[in-house]
């Protein structure tokens, strides 16, 4: 979701557009937009990433780790049907997301466009995710901080909700070896285990049900939009609530992330 800049005018208090060319013309009313970009290509877009989360769900099923995707779905095209429990969850949770920040800029009187789907490669989750174009600047902080918080706040329910079924569809293990990927377990997934499956013995572990690890991956990808930081959603509440000082906050907030990173997991830095 991109921002344009505004700063506050200190001697009237007003909050002004911060933009490079001031013209008569410059209304910031919603402008009549092609056909293709403002319906076609964001329906083009959408069935585009369906298909590779829908690949990468059903590669998650593949128990031969030296086939790739590719070679995956030429052997098996029909295989696709088994990624529809992942993709149905993760892009629900994305839709929800990027409706909540649709909504609250429509009720804002803001045009925007409509949700635009990234997608990826099939070896992981299939997507970048999602962005949202708008077309005029805020006019206020309170404007900025309700389309930016929407988001989040609306993903995350769905993850939640989708978090919990996926617990009770997964299955309890005994620990055998360091096959397959081992993910983070953040307090809020811990919790969810404990409450959804009960209290694990040391020697066993969760296999998460397709539904889960959708969920889990939606969870990731709220925490990370909530930083601070740039254009992210965390930015954007940031800057509402802040103004200036947001960048103070993000510059500090850097080193930090890299200081934890270091100590968690050391891949991040590849």
């Amino acid at each position: 979701m991109n921002r344009e800049e505004w700063g506050q005018n200190r001697s009237s208090g007003e909050l002004i557009s911060l933009s490079s060319e001031n013209t008569e013309e410059d209304e910031w009313e919603e402008e009549e937009r092609p056909a293709f970009s403002a319906v076609v290509l964001p329906i083009m877009l959408f069935a585009l990433t369906l298909f590779t989360v829908l690949w990468a769900g059903a590669y998650q099923t593949n128990t031969n780790p030296l086939v790739g995707p590719w070679d995956f779905l030429v052997d098996d095209p029909g295989s696709l049907w088994r990624g529809i429990p992942f993709a149905a969850t993760l892009l629900g949770i994305l839709v929800t997301h990027e409706l909540g920040h649709y909504v609250l800029s429509r009720l804002h009187g803001v045009p925007t466009s409509l949700p635009l789907f990234v997608p990826g490669l099939p070896h992981f989750v299939g997507t970048f995710g999602a962005i949202i174009r708008m077309r005029a600047p805020l006019t206020d902080r309170r404007a900025l901080f309700d389309i930016g918080v929407a988001g989040p706040i609306a993903g995350f329910v769905v993850a939640v909700i989708a978090l919990v079924i996926g617990l009770r569809l997964s299955t309890v293990v005994p620990i055998q070896g360091n096959y397959g990927m081992h993910l983070g377990e953040p307090l809020l997934l811990q919790f969810a285990s404990w409450v959804v499956i009960g209290p694990l013995a040391p020697t066993a572990d969760v296999v998460l049900h397709p539904v889960g690890f959708a969920a889990w991956f939606g969870l990731f990808i709220t925490s990370l939009n909530l930083l601070p930081i740039g254009q992210l959603d965390g930015g954007h509440v940031a800057y509402a609530l802040l103004g200036e000082r947001q960048r103070s906050v993000a510059v500090a907030l850097i080193p930090i992330l890299m200081v934890f990173g270091w100590l968690g997991w050391k891949g991040w830095f590849l």
